[in-house]
């Protein structure tokens, strides 16, 4: 799966990753819907830091379709709505 992180790039990254990038995704949603900004502040930072952590980093100049395009790391909690589907920022 080719994921994109807006304003970084493009990493990819094994669909064997997609459970545990799910309950970061979970917990991200709860945080938006309660309103816990800092909450969601903390968790937006871990799921992207997952993302680079598990992904392999692709070369700048490739243009791979993005299966999956998360948010900047300064996005909004407003933003973040703006980017969700049914399922969360990540499809389940």
């Amino acid at each position: 799966m080719i994921v994109r992180i807006m304003g970084e790039g493009q990493v990819k990254l094994s669909d064997s990753h997609l459970p545990e990038l799910n309950k970061l995704d979970d917990e991200l949603l709860a945080e938006m819907e309660n309103g816990d900004g800092p909450g969601f502040r903390a968790t937006l930072h871990a799921l992207l830091e997952k993302v680079r952590e598990l992904g392999e980093p692709l070369p700048d100049d490739s243009l791979e379709p993005s299966e999956l395009i998360l948010p900047p790391p300064g996005a909004t909690l407003g933003e973040v709505q703006e980017l969700l589907g049914d399922d969360g920022l990540i499809p389940g």
